[in-house]
This record gives C-alpha cells, structure tokens and sequence, in this order.
C-alpha cells in the first residue's frame, strides 16, 4: 500500500512493485483509522510505504495493530521507530533488474485501487498489468502529451486518475510530468506554476476548474499551455467557457471510470461540442441501453456500456474483488455497465446525464441532475451547486438544488426565487428545483465528488 501524496517515491516504488510482481494499492494520505484498518483487512495488504508528513504514519501505525497482516512499515521522508527508512535504506539494494520467464505482466494483476462510491465501503478494483497499456490513448491522442512537452494532472497519487495523467502513458510517450506537492490546493498559488515552469498540457477535475475560475485567469500567464483536459464528473459549460475567453484554450472533456482507461473523450482531431464528454474511444465499444439491455436511439437517454463481444478491452478492470453480486451486475448480457446514463447525439458525441440511481423522476419526467447544475452554475454568485431528489406526495418527487454562494453573497428568498426563475428560463420549464437551500459546503466522497444521495 502507498500512501506518498505527490512524493517522488511515488514514482520509483510503483515501478519497482511492477517489477516484481507485488500488487500496488495506492491510497490517499487523507485516510482516518478505520479507513486504513478496512483497507489493510480488506486486501491482506503485506506492506506499507507512508509519507511522514503529518499524522498519517501514526494513524496507518495505529490501525496496523489490529491487522496482523502488516509486516514491513517503511517511512518516507522522516525517521520513526519501528519502521525502515526508505531515503537512507534504498540505496543498499541492487539497481538492476534481471527479466526471467517467470516475469510478472500481461494478466498478472499489477494493481488495487479502492473505488469510493457514494454508497457503502469502497469496492477493490483490480487491474492487470495491460492497464497500463490503456493509458497509451489517454496520453497520446487526449492529453497530447509530447516528447518535449511537460505535463500536468492535479490529483493525490492515491488517486486512480493520478495513473492516467502521471505515469504510464505520459512516459509511453517519452513526456515529462509536473508535480507539484503543495499541502492544500489554493489557486492563486497554484496559477502562477504554469508560466514559472512552462507546462504545456494541463489536466484537472472540473472541482478544480470551479475554484480556478473563481480567481481572474486573465492576470495569469497560460501561453505555454497548448492543450487542457478534464475528467473525473462531468464539466460544466459555463466553467469551459468562462476559460476559454481567458486563455483561449478548449477544454477537452473526457469520460473514464476507476474501473476503466478513457471510454469517451474528445479526442485530438475531433472539433468538441460545449457539454459532450466526446466520442468513444476507438479502445472500447460503447453503447447506450434501456434497463433491459436492448439499444436506445440517438437523443435517448440510456445506460453507458461497453460490449464484450470480442473479449474485455484492453484497459477494463479483471473483477470487484470479495464482490460476486457487483461483478454480476456490471457484467452482464455480454456487456460491462458502468452504471452512467447519457444520451448520444446524430454526430456520435455523448452527453452526460447522470448515474443511475441520481435521475429523478417526477410527474411521470425523468430528469437527470448534471443539466440543471450547468444551468445554476452560470450564475455568477453560485460557487458550487448540486441537484438531487426530494420526496413529494403528488409529484413523486421533486428536484431539489443545493447551493453553495461564492463569499459576500447572502442567501435570501429572493435569491432562491432568482435562481428558480433562471433555471425556467434556461431550461425545460418543469425542471426547475422546487426547493432550493443554501449550504456551507457540500457533501463530497473522499475524492471530492459532490454525494447527491447525501443532498
């Protein structure tokens, strides 16, 4: 298990693990005692290299008293009794590395991530060694990344999206990448790095991209910028557009899974449209379905799948490990279901909708909480917003929004009844949010994803 924030150490144990066969979990540094007890439990993890930074090593210490699977604690950065110091201890080790025919790769599983979703304990996603070879269309042809280039993706190395912006595909293409180990994320420190350093292509989640923009781009300086991605939940257009008249640069949407590499995205060569995640990779066969399985039209909403026809592509995770009744569930009629709806427009670009289980349906309409976010996000006193169900005993139920206002702005009934009568006029007039209620802060799993099932 590595729990290494954006340490370089990262970098050298991840490669070394492949090397010789040991499984990687990376984990993030953000994890609470009972987090690390059910992760070490959990995946029988052996070992564990931990930054020293803060309290982690004795959080991680603490709950490996309970679970005796724990053998080896190796620090980084600092000293502590009772565990090996990896700066003074790696250099007495050999540094080459002899291939046999007994050479862990191809079906071997390289790698767990710990999949949090917005329900119940995080699911063990497992992947093979040929995950990495996914990534090569990640870097390539939706990052851009180029052999002279320096690319940067925001993400903790605890983070499945770290291994599609900061290591395999990014040194498949002989790119370097920046990394930049700041304690908390603070976007007028973080903006000035992009001139100071001359990054030329630029990844973050749409979270990020929501708090960059809050800031005045304009007094930055984005010219060695040349491409820029997002993934991670679905962006909102107001967010593209408002960087597109201080940069210049389009951002170009993708959609993925901790259980996949890029499905869909909007791929170099493509012209992107405002909104749609893309098109489907030429990776993977993607379709959208009813609840029987059987194809949607386009302009449809249905679920997002992958046919398996021809076999698991290269990229898609073995199994939920410990998990029969999930593994069933995405697979099955020969396809793998990611649980995302979208519809797909004459063209083939995809639109994002929602998870499954976050479309409301009300009055007999089925409404899916992405569109009506976008839409309340354009008004410029909004921070963040998330859209979710309420219980009604005429409609069923009703949309609900939630809403973070950006700092100074007082929530009032008129401002409820502001926001309302934007999304009438915005949208479909029976999708406006019934209820609105302002909030500090907005529930988010420990990735930072917006839990509608918690609004």
């Amino acid at each position: 298990m590595l729990v290494l924030r954006r340490h370089y150490q990262f970098w050298l144990s991840m490669v070394a693990l492949h090397k010789i066969g040991a499984v990687a979990i990376p984990a993030t540094f953000q994890l609470k005692e009972h987090d690390f007890e059910y992760r070490y439990n959990a995946a029988h993890v052996k070992a564990i290299v931990c930054t020293a930074f803060g309290d982690t090593a004795e959080i991680a210490e603490r709950a490996a008293l309970n679970c005796p699977s724990v053998q080896e604690k190796i620090l980084v950065g600092d000293s502590r009794e009772g565990w090996h110091d990896f700066d003074s201890e790696y250099p007495l080790f050999s540094s080459h590395y002899f291939r046999t025919e007994d050479t862990p790769g191809g079906e071997d599983t390289a790698l767990i991530f710990f999949s949090s979703g917005t329900t119940g304990n995080p699911k063990m996603v497992e992947h093979k060694h040929t995950y990495s070879l996914g990534h090569f269309v990640t870097a390539k042809y939706w990052h851009c990344c180029q052999k002279d280039g320096l690319h940067f993706t925001m993400s903790d190395t605890g983070w499945g999206k770290a291994l599609w912006g900061k290591l395999y595909g990014q040194w498949m293409c002989e790119g370097a990448v920046f990394v930049n180990d700041e304690i908390r994320f603070h976007a007028e420190q973080v903006l000035p790095l992009f001139a100071k350093y001359k990054i030329t292509t630029f990844c973050a989640p749409p979270t990020i991209l929501r708090m960059l923009i809050k800031e005045d781009i304009s007094k930055y300086d984005f010219s060695s910028v040349t491409h820029m991605t997002t993934a991670g939940e679905a962006l909102n257009p107001e967010v593209a557009i408002r960087f597109k008249e201080a940069t210049g640069l389009e951002i170009m949407e993708g959609f993925g899974q901790t259980e996949t590499t890029l499905v869909v995205g909007n791929l170099i060569g493509e012209k992107p449209k405002l909104g749609s995640m893309g098109k489907a990779s030429p990776q993977y066969k993607c379709d959208l379905v009813d609840p029987d399985g059987n194809p949607v039209a386009n302009g449809e909403t249905g679920e997002l799948v992958v046919r398996l026809d021809d076999g698991d592509p290269v990229g898609l995770f073995k199994q939920y490990i410990d998990e029969d009744e999930k593994n069933a569930e995405c697979r099955r009629q020969n396809m793998y279901h990611t649980g995302d709806t979208a519809w797909r427009d004459e063209d083939g670009y995809y639109w994002y909708v929602g998870r499954v289980d976050d479309v409301i349906k009300s009055s007999g309409y089925r409404i899916g909480p992405f569109e009506i976010e976008s839409v309340i996000m354009e008004l410029p006193y909004v921070l963040e917003c998330g859209v979710s169900a309420a219980p009604d005993e005429v409609r069923g139920q009703i949309v609900k929004a939630s809403v973070v206002l950006t700092k100074g702005t007082k929530g009032t009934e008129e401002l409820k009844k502001e926001i309302q009568d934007y999304v009438k006029a915005h949208t479909a007039p029976y999708k406006y949010p019934r209820l609105v209620v302002f909030r500090d802060e907005l529930p988010k799993t420990i990735s930072g994803k917006i839990r509608r099932n918690m609004l």
